[in-house]
């Protein structure tokens, strides 16, 4: 395994393609060029591929194609940005106010506005993560189990070369739409600030002196696969059983990331794995127990951040469409007229149910959607939660009426269960315990 002599920073993306970017400077930044920007509010706007910026009386400062604004003090300097979009196409999605510590950069893009970018040290942007993607609050072992596991992805996803079509496709698009999504979506920044990669919101959430103390104790601690940084996934809540990573992601095994039933034993009434349809519509509509089927509300509201406790229904949860109303959402979602909906039927499932292509049959033709993101945007305004769903058809006639789909988890299922790993920590698992649960034949080293 490489060793990292020393501490990366990371440019993380906060805006991307805003007509102008408002901010406020807490404390004296300073231009790669030496200007000096006092502590005050400004502007940033794109005029003909170039960005300007404007302090709070209107006055221009500066004309670049891009800039980078770096704090005279890191611990005493912050910048506040006004209007960040958080939970982007999902059915959380608001815009915050959020501070950050660290470098700002503004960039310009011909044709798609203006970028903003956070660069900080790798440790600190950890500290973020662990508070934004579940809250500050959480069981200290949960914390230090995410410090590990978010340090562990990041550092593996900066170190790997990019596949050469992470979104392949079939030659005839109208017939067959198998995409999934991934880290080098991003060309101008190591990492986004929302979930496509981990949620970053600055120190907008970091608030707790648990964050720090579990960044402190796991400092530079990784888990490893072999010789290589494993690539740590994690999902909200797998719905009583992990996914495999080629469900999500490349048809390659990764033995780390392997389906694992989230609980201590697997009771007789059920059976894995839930690849078949008579398994999953038992596994489905039933009540299995898991750590993260829970429904202690107190340990809800301390491991979710506010807008994640609108979702309740996370462990099983359910979904109906009338006839008119699924069509017309297909044909926003996959821009194809299928005509009436005659079914949707899964040709492949993961371990734990998740769909990984479904076949929509219509009147007109038929379509194949996968992988799982691509299940889940394509059924839905926003995303379903996850695509472990089982379907029920419902009307007289060959031409269903209503669409009832039955669904289990919240996420892709891969790697970590956070809600599940929550409920782990609250009985007194200790964080290495939780990472040997979720991350099999893995192993914690130091970079």
């Amino acid at each position: 395994m490489r060793k990292i002599e020393s501490e990366p920073t990371i440019a993380v993306g906060l805006m991307s393609g805003r007509e102008q970017v408002r901010f406020h400077l807490h404390g004296e930044f300073t231009s790669t060029s030496d200007q000096r920007f006092l502590p005050g509010e400004y502007r940033a706007v794109e005029d003909n591929y170039r960005l300007q910026v404007r302090d709070g009386v209107g006055k221009l400062l500066v004309t670049a194609p891009e800039i980078e604004l770096i704090p005279s003090n890191f611990s005493s300097c912050v910048f506040t940005l006004a209007g960040v979009a958080i939970g982007i196409e999902f059915h959380w999605q608001r815009e915050e106010e959020q501070s950050f510590q660290g470098i700002l950069k503004l960039m310009a893009r011909p044709g798609q506005g203006l970028t903003v970018v956070n660069k900080i040290p790798l440790e600190s942007y950890l500290s973020s993560v662990i508070s934004s993607e579940m809250s500050a609050s959480c069981p200290p072992e949960l914390l230090k189990a995410h410090a590990v596991i978010s340090r562990s992805w990041l550092v593996a996803q900066l170190s790997r070369q990019p596949p050469l079509d992470q979104r392949p496709a079939t030659s005839d698009q109208r017939l067959s739409i198998i995409r999934w999504y991934d880290r080098e979506n991003h060309t101008d920044f190591d990492v986004c600030a929302d979930d496509h990669c981990q949620r970053y919101q600055g120190i907008t959430k970091a608030v707790s002196s648990s964050v720090f103390e579990a960044i402190h104790e796991t400092r530079g601690l990784v888990l490893v696969y072999g010789d290589e940084i494993c690539d740590a996934r994690f999902s909200k809540c797998c719905g009583g059983m992990t996914e495999n990573y080629r469900a999500a992601w490349e048809d390659v095994d990764i033995p780390y990331l392997a389906g694992v039933y989230d609980g201590p034993s697997l009771p007789a009434d059920f059976s894995l794995p839930l690849t078949g349809e008579t398994a999953v519509e038992r596994w489905i509509t039933g009540s299995p127990p898991a750590f993260c089927h829970t429904s202690d509300q107190t340990l809800i509201r301390q491991i979710l951040p506010d807008f994640d406790q609108q979702t309740p229904d996370f462990f099983r949860w359910e979904v109906n469409y009338g006839q008119d109303e699924l069509r017309a959402i297909l044909e926003q979602k996959l821009n194809v007229d299928i005509g009436n909906i005659i079914g949707l039927e899964p040709l492949e499932r993961g371990v734990s149910g998740r769909i990984v292509r479904l076949k929509i049959i219509g009147e007109k033709t038929s379509v194949v959607v996968g992988k799982e993101l691509e299940i889940r945007r394509a059924l839905s305004r926003t995303h379903l939660y996850s695509s472990a769903f089982v379907v029920h058809l419902e009307g007289r006639g060959m031409v269903p009426e209503r669409f009832r789909l039955i669904g289990g988890g919240w996420g892709h299922g891969v790697g970590l269960c956070q809600i599940g790993a929550a409920v782990m920590a609250q009985q007194g698992k200790a964080y290495r315990d939780i990472l040997a649960h979720y991350y099999r034949g893995s192993s914690l080293h130091a970079l």
